[in-house]
Parts: structure tokens; sequence; C-alpha cells
């Protein structure tokens, strides 16, 4: 069975690594997961690889498929909220790639919770009724909603080093955002939780927690990179929450939390001296499907997988027609 799986997975190219040199390319920034080319200091392309990442770790391993799911429930969603704030999006040439705005990005992630759960929780059951200057009652329990959706926000950390938890007062304080900016990254992180928690209710979906990245382009802030996938995202079934709730029994989710699980299980937190588990070729298949799962219950939408036996050759070609219009 090993064997035939194995087989399977090396018909499923994934990428995992690009090297484009395109028209007016000034300069390449590789991210965990995307690729992001500088054209002519006026846009940017970016290609959403195979690469996955948890714990602020990039796992050896790419997973097929996912580069291609993840950017098209980013464009999905960028494209439903954009009466809501400007977004950077200018087009999408190719499954794996959108091309949009040159945006300075402030260097802090707006996490949005609307329950306790992840590493909120693990907060909270370590004694701690603070998170990011935001007061948490006792007697909370795991995957208890919040009265109000409450943001918690973390600096934006460099490939191989780890997020880190900061308050509004802080993020103040360093100059990260001006008070002004501030409100209005507050503003547009809790309208477009409001705006994904209703889409995701529309599918049957509790929209859990996510975060949001944003930037400036000639002094307006934009909102940047992916929106509402399962990679930024956290959902739950809303069929059977309650029930499990009552029960202290763990939400059935859609989200990327059961690759950080699987790590768990197999004693990688991505802390100093721990190794990454074997990822064989069954797991691969495991979560690329489970990928699929997510996406196709996220949008409604059937999957259809883009030809994989030459990624590169085919995100060159779609940009280079896009470029040259």
């Amino acid at each position: 069975m090993e064997l035939v799986i194995y087989n399977y997975i090396k018909t499923m190219k994934a990428l995992t690594k690009t090297d484009f040199n395109f028209p007016g390319q000034k300069s390449v920034y590789h991210g965990k997961v995307r690729d992001v080319y500088n054209i002519n200091g006026e846009k940017l392309i970016m290609v959403a690889t195979d690469r996955i990442s948890a714990f602020d770790v990039v796992l050896p391993e790419g997973i097929p498929y996912k580069g291609q799911m993840l950017n098209q429930i980013a464009a999905k969603f960028l494209d439903a909220t954009t009466d809501i704030c400007p977004n950077w999006k200018l087009a999408t040439p190719d499954p794996m790639v959108t091309v949009g705005v040159l945006c300075e990005g402030f260097p802090v992630e707006m996490i949005v919770r609307g329950y306790l759960c992840g590493s909120a929780w693990r907060t909270y059951k370590s004694g701690v009724r603070e998170i990011c200057g935001v007061k948490l009652p006792d007697g909370m329990r795991e995957n208890q909603k919040f009265p109000e959706p409450i943001v918690t926000p973390t600096t934006k950390a460099e490939m191989g080093l780890h997020d880190e938890d900061i308050s509004k007062e802080e993020i103040l304080k360093q100059g990260l955002a001006t008070p002004e900016e501030y409100a209005i990254l507050e503003k547009y992180t809790l309208a477009l939780f409001k705006r994904g928690t209703e889409m995701a209710a529309e599918r049957g979906l509790i929209l859990v927690d996510t975060k949001y990245e944003f930037g400036k382009h000639n002094g307006t802030i934009y909102l940047m990179d992916e929106i509402h996938t399962p990679d930024s995202s956290r959902y739950f079934y809303s069929e059977g929450y309650q029930e499990r709730f009552e029960k202290g029994e763990p939400q059935k989710q859609l989200s990327k939390e059961f690759v950080r699980e699987w790590l768990m299980e197999n004693g990688f937190q991505g802390k100093d001296g721990q190794k990454v588990p074997e990822m064989t070729p069954a797991i691969v298949q495991s979560i690329s499907d489970r990928y699929i799962e997510l996406f196709e219950n996220i949008t409604g939408e059937k999957f259809v997988k883009e030809d994989t036996s030459n990624i590169a050759e085919r995100i060159e070609k779609n940009v280079m027609n896009f470029l040259t219009k």
C-alpha cells in the first residue's frame, strides 16, 4: 500500500521554490510559503507555492495543489470585500499567482479572534488573563465565544523567527503605526471579520479567528496578502458546535490546525532541538486531500486541479502574457 501511495504522490508535483526573472523585476522575497517579485517598484507578483509552514517553521515537503487552493480562496474573498476597504489585488493570471499593488507593509499582523482557542487558549489555560493588552475574564472554557471579537496583533517576524504578541499601546509606542493609522487598521479588521463570519455562516461554518495584513500605497491603507484561507484562519462547523462545547469535546474544524496537531503528537512545536517528524508520502497525500476538503467547504465550489506536469513553466508563461499585454 505504501508503494502505491508513493507512486501516486510522484505524479503530483509540488512547487516549493521559484526562481523567475520577469521584465522589470527589481527584487524577490522568499517568504515562508509565498515568493514575492517586485516589478518596477509598482507591482508585486505573489506566487503561492506548495510550501507549508507550522510553528513558524517551513516543513520539508511541499503539499501538491496547496498553493493553487490558497490563492483561489484568497482571490474569492478579496473580491468579496472591496466595498469594505481597498485591497492590493489587480489580477490572478495563474491559479497560483496574484498580481497586485506594491504597498509598504505595516510590520504587524492584525489577529482577530471570535472564540477562545488555539494559542490563545493555551495561554489562557496557563493562567494568563491578558493577551496583547486585552483583558480576559476568569471562567472561560476552550472554544467559548467572546462577547465581541477581540484584536490581538502580533509582530511580523522574519524567516526562521517567531511572531510575537504585541499590544496596541506598544505598537503606537514603537511607532509601527500612528494612532490614526491604527484606528483604521482596527476598523477594517473588525469589518472584514464580520463579513467573513457572514460568508462562513452561509456555508454552515463559523469563522473562529483569522489574521489580516495591511500596507500603504500613495498614502492610502490597503488590505494585503491572503484572507480567510485555512492557512490564515480557523473555521468550526456550525452543526454540533454547541453540543461539543457543552460536553467539552474538541470541535470539528476546518483549518491548518490538523497539521499542527499531527506535529505536536509527534513531538514537534518548533522549539529548539526538536526535529520535524518524517513526512511520508501517505502524510503528504492526506494533507493535500484535507486541503481540497477545506477549499470545497469554504468556497462551496468544486476544486479543479490544474496541470502540475511543469508548474514553473506554466506560471512563467501566464505571468509573461499578463505583463506584456
